[in-house]
């Protein structure tokens, strides 16, 4: 399956004057797939598509749980009623962003509602997979900042919650 892909991305690459370059990251794959790129060895340069593929190994913590980082000064700075114990949790991944496991469910948080670590605050899609992703902490939801199924990039707020631990 992962050739077929290869072979795709080859193919994309080949008819494309505009990309000399394709990198696809998934869990703990990558694959880069370059035209015209120079052979380190010698300093030739190679015409055609050269594959290379790097594992590297990722913690699954890294993959599965959201990142809950205090508001930086400047979101404070644009929105003074902020406060302290109000923090951020933000898209672990680049994805679709759903607040509920299918369209005709009830959202898992609202604004205004209680969350405890480990509850499921939304799912995010990448690469047709589901991603659900938790809350790290107790606290009450201050706002929703996506929107249902627009997509989210990493790093991205999701969530403000105010925190009560």
């Amino acid at each position: 399956m992962l050739e077929s892909r290869i072979k795709k991305i080859i193919k994309l690459l080949e008819e494309s004057d505009s990309v000399n370059e394709i990198e696809i990251s998934s869990w703990w794959r990558k694959v880069r797939v370059s035209k015209n790129s120079t052979n380190h060895s010698n300093g030739q340069t190679q015409n055609g598509p050269k594959t290379e593929r790097i594992m590297t190994p990722v913690p699954d913590t890294a993959l599965a749980q959201p990142l809950a980082v205090p508001a930086p000064s400047a979101q404070a700075q644009a929105s003074p009623e902020r406060k302290n114990n109000w923090v951020s949790i933000k898209s672990p991944m680049v994805g679709t962003f759903y607040r509920a496991p299918s369209p005709d469910a009830e959202p898992y948080v609202t604004e205004g509602q209680e969350v405890k670590p480990g509850q499921v605050v939304c799912i995010i899609e990448a690469m047709k997979l589901m991603n659900e992703i938790e809350s790290e902490l107790a606290g009450k939801i201050v706002k929703v900042c996506v929107p249902n199924a627009k997509a989210v990039e990493f790093g991205q707020e999701m969530f403000v919650i105010e925190s009560i631990s």
